[in-house]
């Protein structure tokens, strides 16, 4: 009997992975790397809970690393099947798990430096070159293109509005003469939003996995360009700089479009825009090399010669030298730098510098997981650790609501709704507790569907 186990994102909103077990094979969606809370980290070095090698193939939905970035420990671990993802999404890793491996370089690094660890020496969960070298292991497909993976199991990508490449995989098994077809939704973009096409419609499916990231909320009424505008104007009477924790994937993208129609239409000044990210400057680049990705008003921007993704006196900072030359810059600037959680990365030192100036404000714009400094910030704390420093918080921190790449809880459930006939169970994963609780409660009530939380390692059966 074909089953569904989930390693990951059960009651977490990290780490996703889910395996499809039929006819004797194994199929894994999804190959995601913890962050957030240590409990939960402490999962990526933990054994695990399957064995690599007995897994046939894996099928990544999109890019973002609590997606994709377990995939080369998974290769260190003994997996040697084929990996499928979007042309994109192809192209996308070629940046992202390199990078990834330089972060747990860089974390390994600083414990043997600072002699904080309990081991001697820390060793990064992998490396750089080994996310070179998963990077180049996964093959890129088109969208509606069936990879029929042997013994009865296939499956084929839908856009699912997210990010770049990003999909929903809907997987079909054929065992003992049935025929089953399971949705995994991936990460469900918003509905209506700039640069990328809306969600693709479920049709037919037995199941259906669905994220929940949002499921307990709805976006801010106000729109997105109209939030900008107003806190824009109040960051430049402040008198300093604006910065941007931004996921360089997605998030700076379309806040760059944002920041663009804006300034054309004169509503906010033109002002210095550091975007101090050379994964976003890379990742930007391969946004415009897939102008198929786009919706169609993207698409005509494009062909009249207008590029959205730039604004102001838009200026890159590759070299660690560029980016500490923006510690000089003085006055209203906007600085765009990852990480989008404000876990590590670039973001750090200029918040550093910044978080006690009364005149600096902080944008988040982006969902900002439990046991992160986002997450700090956004509940108000007064301090905040850096490199070993309580940095006190003095700036003014704003949230940009609905500038997240994930649909809220009635785009799921609109989501949901495309789907031709009630499945036979909703499995709510990618969520914290709450959000996953109160999602799956609005199916049951609002469409009298079988909706559960699985949790962490839980395994069911597909009838």
């Amino acid at each position: 009997m074909a089953t569904i186990e989930f390693l990951g994102a059960a009651g977490t909103v990290t780490g996703s992975k889910h395996l499809v077990s039929a006819n004797g094979r194994r199929l894994l969606i999804d190959c995601g790397l913890y962050q957030g809370l240590k409990e939960l980290r402490q999962r990526n070095w933990d054994r695990l809970p399957v064995e690599a090698g007995s897994i046939d193939w894996i099928v990544l939905t999109h890019g973002h690393i609590d997606h994709t970035g377990y995939l080369p420990r998974f290769l260190r671990a003994g997996f040697r099947g084929p990996v499928y993802a979007t042309r994109a999404t192809a192209d996308l890793l070629k940046i992202l798990l390199p990078d990834s491996g330089h972060l747990q370089e860089e974390e390994a690094a600083y414990h043997n430096k600072r002699r904080t660890s309990k081991h001697a020496p820390a060793l990064p969960l992998y490396t750089a070159e080994e996310g070179q070298e998963a990077a180049e292991y996964v093959t890129g497909v088109a969208y509606r293109e069936r990879v029929e993976l042997g013994s009865g199991i296939a499956a084929t990508f839908q856009r699912a509005g997210h990010i770049l490449g990003s999909a929903m995989v809907a997987v079909e098994i054929e065992e003992g003469g049935r025929r089953r077809r399971i949705m995994f939704s991936g990460d469900v973009g918003r509905y209506g939003a700039p640069i990328l096409p809306d969600p693709t419609p479920i049709g037919e499916a037995d199941y259906v996995v669905v994220e929940s990231t949002y499921g307990d909320r709805r976006h801010d009424a106000e729109s997105i360009p109209a939030q900008l505008e107003r806190l824009v104007s109040q960051a430049v009477q402040r008198g300093g700089a604006i910065v941007v924790p931004a996921f360089a994937i997605g998030r700076t993208q379309e806040l760059m479009y944002h920041l663009d129609g804006l300034e054309k239409a004169r509503k906010i000044p033109r002002l210095p825009v550091y975007l101090d990210s050379p994964m976003a400057i890379n990742a930007t680049a391969i946004y415009r090399a897939h102008p198929d990705e786009f919706d169609g008003q993207m698409q005509a921007m494009i062909a009249r010669g207008v590029c959205p993704l730039e604004a102001g006196e838009f200026r890159l900072a590759r070299t660690p030298d560029e980016s500490r030359a923006i510690n000089a810059i003085t006055g209203p600037v906007i600085i765009i730098s990852a990480s989008g959680m404000v876990t590590g990365g670039r973001v750090l030192h200029h918040l550093l510098l910044r978080l006690p100036d009364p005149r600096t404000t902080v944008l988040l714009v982006g969902y900002q997981a439990v046991g992160t400094r986002g997450h700090r910030l956004e509940n108000g704390e007064k301090f905040l650790r850096i490199y070993d420093r309580n940095v006190p918080v003095h700036a003014a921190v704003e949230v940009v609501h609905g500038l997240s790449a994930h649909a809220d809880a009635d785009g799921l459930m609109r989501w949901l709704k495309t789907a031709e006939r009630p499945p036979r169970c909703v499995f709510v994963v990618h969520g914290d507790p709450t959000p996953a609780a109160a999602l799956a409660s609005r199916i049951r009530s609002e469409l009298g569907w079988d909706a559960v939380v699985p949790g962490y390692l839980d395994r069911v059966n597909l009838e």
